[in-house]
């Protein structure tokens, strides 16, 4: 098999019979096998029913993974990985914002240049708001300054990889996962190209700011101790200036005569190093619970049913 599409579903109904429409187009007389690997990954809609619709009624080679609940979509992006079998798997999204085109312009590179293991597309121009820009161009700033693994701005899971270096992604079975952090890891020569995003075909992005802002904290936690790093910084800084304010007390006191500040210094005082403290223990917190959970050593995802062409086409002879 040349090429898997990984195509990673979370309630998108409406786009799955198109996303298959657009695929066939696009790889009409490419000249190559290929298959589509959709991950279901439990959604709440009829999408599901829409992929078994595609499987049941596509020519094309498809594999449907459904998920028994909603597990993320970094679970259903290794979940796809370990399903396909091409020798360059590609990941794209369903809302057919990233083209299906534009895979065949990675491949095409890598089968030019055998020294490309990756081809990641990224947009030049996003469609965003300043606060969002801001919060995104932090950080990448923050991530790239402080981490060993490099963070190209505004690289995507949107691309198209080698067998080695999806079997090199595959062996990192670490349960929280960054999937921008891990492919950057493992290395390989990559390439990065430019793409613009299309409308949404159906429905809305599944990403609020809130939850962008709980992923990019993750993908800081996963692969720098920065905040580890902080959370003693700001400790040595308090009892450094708690040692200093004591001798200034004692030195008022015992020379000058002056009064120890009563009742509301104290107050502020207490409740400000209290608020440090806890937030040093949350710091330290998010990475012992991380730790916790990875020792349980839980699935990455599980499949509640396979759908593989594979069995569709197979003849019984019995």
């Amino acid at each position: 098999m040349k090429l898997s599409l990984v195509v990673p579903c979370y309630n998108e109904e409406g786009n799955i019979a198109e996303m298959n429409k657009a695929i066939e187009k696009a790889f009409s007389g490419c000249g190559f096998d290929y298959e589509i690997v959709f991950v279901n990954d439990g959604s709440t809609d009829n999408t599901y029913k829409a992929l078994c619709e595609v499987y049941n009624n596509s020519t094309q080679n498809i594999k449907v993974v459904n998920f028994s609940r909603n597990f993320g979509k970094e679970s259903a992006i290794f979940a796809g990985l370990k399903e396909s079998c091409g020798d360059i798997t590609a990941i794209i999204d369903a809302d057919l914002q990233q083209r299906p085109e534009i895979v065949l312009e990675m491949v095409r590179i890598l089968d030019e240049d055998s020294e490309t293991d990756c081809v990641t597309a990224y947009q030049e121009t996003r469609k965003e708001g300043a606060v969002s820009r801001f919060f995104k161009n932090g950080f990448y700033k923050i991530i790239n300054k402080f981490s060993d693994t490099e963070f190209v701005k505004n690289a995507s899971d949107f691309r198209a990889m080698r067998r080695e270096m999806v079997d090199a992604v595959l062996d990192m079975e670490e349960y929280f996962r960054f999937s921008k952090g891990i492919f950057s890891w493992v290395g390989f020569n990559t390439k990065y190209i430019p793409y613009t995003a299309e409308k949404r075909f159906s429905g809305e992005t599944k990403w609020s700011f809130g939850k962008l802002f709980k992923y990019a904290l993750d993908g800081i936690i996963s692969f720098t101790t920065l905040p580890l790093k902080l959370a003693t910084g700001v400790g040595l800084i308090t009892s450094m200036l708690s040692i200093i304010y004591l001798i200034v007390v004692v030195i008022q006191k015992l020379f000058f005569k002056i009064d120890v500040p009563g009742y509301a210094t104290i107050v502020v005082l207490v409740l400000l190093l209290g608020g440090i403290q806890l937030l040093c223990l949350g710091i330290v917190g998010e990475y012992i619970g991380k730790t916790y959970m990875e020792t349980k050593k839980r699935p990455i995802y599980i499949a509640k049913k396979i759908l593989d062409y594979k069995d569709k086409n197979r003849i019984d002879r019995s």
